[in-house]
């Protein structure tokens, strides 16, 4: 199943400089381990914004939630989730 997740991240302003260092580094493993297993699919910046658009292929949406709960920043995220199938005009094999 696809979904589109888009997170906001929003760290407060008196953590500590180390600790949100940490969190991002650990996060971003994390994502790239993600990506490489397909599971991350894309993953967009949004300009101007501490915030992506994300394209996760999972087997359901108890494995997104699992997923998205175990990221690092995940306490410090607005997170919207939509559910995504693919389109009958789609000219692309992949898509599912």
């Amino acid at each position: 199943m696809l979904f589109h997740v888009k997170m906001v991240v929003k760290l407060p302003p008196d953590m500590p400089v180390e600790r949100a260092n940490e969190l991002k580094a650990t996060e971003k493993a994390l994502a790239q381990r993600l990506q490489k297993e397909g599971i991350w699919r894309h993953l967009w910046r949004i300009a101007g914004l501490y915030a992506n658009y994300s394209v996760f292929d999972v087997e359901s949406p108890a494995q997104l939630n699992e997923i998205l709960m175990q990221l690092p920043l995940y306490p410090y995220m607005e997170v919207t989730v939509d559910a995504m199938c693919r389109h009958p005009s789609s000219i692309h094999d992949d898509d599912r």
